[in-house]
């Protein structure tokens, strides 16, 4: 547990907590990933990689990011290739962008001149990274906030943004729904208690929605994720949305044996699911609802025009061609080696991001194209030879 006296954000929280008499879990995740000076996507860390709390799909290898590219490539031949914009949101140190834009300058050149790429970031340190990360792209590269960008024609990418959106945290007991609420302890930690729901927004949440957790089992419900999504499609004219990240359909997400919800917490490589632990000082997150997503997307425009696992996205996309030229300009078997088992971490469905990261693609004002993406991966053309 977090003691007052070591932690300012803690102590912070505290205070907001006495005043109001308890603080709504998804205020309280709120307050320890964004407050302003304290919260931990707003400070100056090391968050991806080895010597920071997680890896990312895009901080594992840059053919990710190539094969990102390829998509987007046909997206701009369906677009008709003019002027074509690639928006990310979450951008975190840029690498993905770095991957992006560095395989479309050498693969297709003539689409990387006719590249706008925008960054949607409120940090300013994090802008400051970003930037230096891209600076041999910086002619292709601008930023701007989360309510300014437009997209005329292109492709709005997120890459594990919709996770670290704060949830409410709630149970189902006697068929009703509580929410969790934190309290203080004497001792200057945090507790929790269960209470009378925080706003009537849940309850029409899960109408909405059409699926809700079972009586008993504790869950998130992730209000901002469908209002995001909403405001995805009324800013993009025509185009595509491109989202990856790790969840599942409601019906999965719900399903009776997830008793104790999907919340987990990040530091240094270790998970756990104790928030009120180093408060700001770990990477907090919920699997993504993917139904919803889909369904606040066709309100507002946006197509469902493929869902699955990243390992069926990254081989319908040729992984496992790329993988092979990869190794062919290696003659180090030990460097192979390393990077077969690198590489699989992308797609490997257990203990590595194959299956439990989804990517869901939507389409504007675009009909019904045949992506790249959603080849069947019986009719890929396999090179001979074994990863």
């Amino acid at each position: 547990m977090t003691n007052i006296s070591d932690n300012r954000l803690a102590s912070l929280l505290q205070k907001q907590i006495e005043a109001a008499g308890g603080l709504p879990f998804v205020t309280f995740m709120e307050q320890c990933l964004y407050h302003p000076q304290y919260g931990y996507y707003m400070t100056n860390r090391q968050r991806i990689g080895k010597t920071g709390d997680f890896f990312t799909s895009s901080s594992v290898h840059a053919l990710f990011g190539g094969l990102i590219a390829r998509q987007l490539v046909q997206m701009d031949e369906l677009l008709g290739e003019e002027a074509f914009q690639v928006v990310e949101q979450g951008a975190g140190e840029g690498h993905l962008a770095l991957d992006i834009l560095d395989a479309l300058a050498a693969s297709a050149p003539q689409l990387y001149q006719r590249l706008s790429y925008t960054l949607v970031e409120r940090g300013p340190e994090s802008r400051q990274r970003q930037a230096a990360t891209l600076e041999k792209h910086a002619a292709r590269v601008s930023w701007c906030d989360e309510q300014e960008w437009t997209l005329e024609q292109g492709c709005y990418l997120s890459n594990e943004l919709v996770d670290a959106f704060p949830v409410h945290l709630l149970e189902k007991h006697d068929g009703q729904f509580q929410e969790v609420f934190v309290a203080n302890q004497p001792d200057g930690s945090f507790t929790e208690e269960l209470r009378d729901l925080s706003t009537p927004a849940l309850t029409d949440y899960f109408e909405w929605l059409g699926t809700a957790p079972l009586e008993g089992n504790r869950a998130e419900a992730n209000l901002i994720a469908p209002h995001w999504m909403r405001g995805v499609g009324e800013r993009i004219q025509k185009g595509f949305a491109l989202t990856i990240d790790y969840g599942y359909p409601s019906e999965e997400l719900y399903a009776p044996y997830r008793r104790t919800g999907t919340l987990m917490c990040y530091h240094r490589h270790q998970a756990d699911d104790n928030p009120y632990d180093k408060v700001g000082e770990k990477d907090l997150t919920a699997h993504v609802d993917f139904t919803a997503l889909q369904k606040a997307g066709e309100e507002a425009g946006l197509k469902s025009l493929w869902f699955g696992e990243q390992y069926r996205f990254l081989m319908s996309l040729g992984f496992v061609e790329e993988l092979m030229a990869l190794e062919a300009k290696t003659s180090d078997e030990q460097e192979a080696r390393a990077l077969r088992l690198t590489l699989k971490n992308l797609i490997m469905p257990d203990a590595g991001m194959g299956e439990i990261f989804k990517v869901l693609v939507q389409g504007k004002n675009v009909g019904q194209p045949e992506l790249l993406c959603a080849r069947s991966l019986q009719d890929l053309p396999f090179p001979m030879g074994g990863m």
